[in-house]
């Protein structure tokens, strides 16, 4: 389950307290995370545990983390389904799963542990897919009618 959470969320800090401050975290990831006000938090729940996050403020991403790279590839994706990412600082740590996902890259040598991802047309992309499923489905149903009718 994909929760979507501000700091003023009442159930906010029983599942992103422990990652707040952790060192675990911040070794892992090279980044530090914090509460800020204006971000909105995409929180991957399972077992009623948080086992990833991703933060945006305005339409850049800010933070993430993930126990497994599914997680993270699935909040991705949902993320990337409701914005376009505008150019992003992020951790080098998930670069195959941000590449997986499709997103773009600004020139990676700037920074030693981080990376710069944004999206163009991801939405789009996706949209098109979706259609293209879509057709196929109603397409083969159809042949499948007109069979039923011989």
């Amino acid at each position: 389950m994909i929760l979507k959470m501000t700091n003023r969320d009442e159930d906010f800090y029983k599942y992103m307290g422990r990652f707040f401050g952790s060192r675990i975290v911040e070794r892992q990831t090279n980044d530090r995370i914090y509460d800020d006000p204006n971000k909105l938090w995409y929180i991957y729940i399972n077992d009623e545990k948080p086992v990833a996050f991703v933060s945006m403020e305005k339409n850049a991403i800010k933070n993430i983390y993930a126990i497994k790279d599914k997680y993270l590839e699935e909040l991705l994706e949902e993320i990337m389904c409701e914005n376009k990412i505008s150019s992003s600082i992020v951790t080098n740590l998930y670069l195959e799963i941000y590449h997986k996902c499709g997103f773009e890259f600004l020139d990676t040598n700037n920074y030693k542990n981080f990376v710069i991802i944004y999206t163009s047309e991801i939405k789009k992309r996706k949209s098109d897919k979706i259609q293209k499923i879509d057709d196929e489905h109603s397409e083969s149903a159809e042949q499948n009618s007109r069979l039923a009718l011989v």
